[in-house]
């Protein structure tokens, strides 16, 4: 798997045009692609305490995901939330949300945290240390799985 170089930003540091293609690449797969109906712009992007991480090319942004940080414990204890995990159609398969995982997980060294997977990801998952609770459910039309990693894990991928 090439490396290629992950960009971590909080809003603040956003400037209009990473914005967009990060805003661009997830439309593209949810709306798009996954025809997912749910609420893509929440309010949390903006939040200070987020963390964006991307991987760019030249056609624009090809990997993205998010960590949340909530003021109470979503599950368990924790408090940071990896969400929005997405890569363009055309890059994946090359082990960039891997490589998105492994600097979030960095970022966020012995903090438990939690992520909602489509089920079907949730191996990719599993090598970072998330481990599945609860039954799997419907969430914009596609089956989830709610994943938890302890804050001992040791990052793997």
């Amino acid at each position: 798997m090439p490396e290629c170089s992950v960009v971590s930003r909080s809003w603040s540091e956003l400037t209009t045009s990473e914005l967009y293609a990060v805003l661009k690449l997830r439309t593209d797969v949810f709306f798009v692609e996954q025809k997912v109906d749910e609420e893509e712009l929440d309010n949390r992007d903006q939040e200070p305490g987020t963390r964006h991480h991307w991987i760019a090319d030249s056609s624009g942004t090809v990997a993205y995901l998010r960590v949340l940080v909530n003021d109470e414990p979503e599950h368990l204890d924790a408090r940071h939330i990896i969400g929005r995990v997405v890569v363009r159609a055309d890059r994946r398969g090359e082990g960039l949300a891997q490589q998105l995982m492994a600097v979030a997980l960095k970022e966020f060294t012995g903090a438990p945290m939690l992520l909602h997977a489509q089920q079907y990801v949730a191996p990719l998952y599993a090598k970072f240390g998330f481990v599945a609770f609860g039954e799997p459910y419907d969430e914009a039309t596609i089956m989830h799985i709610s994943m938890y990693r302890a804050a001992s894990t040791a990052v793997n991928g």
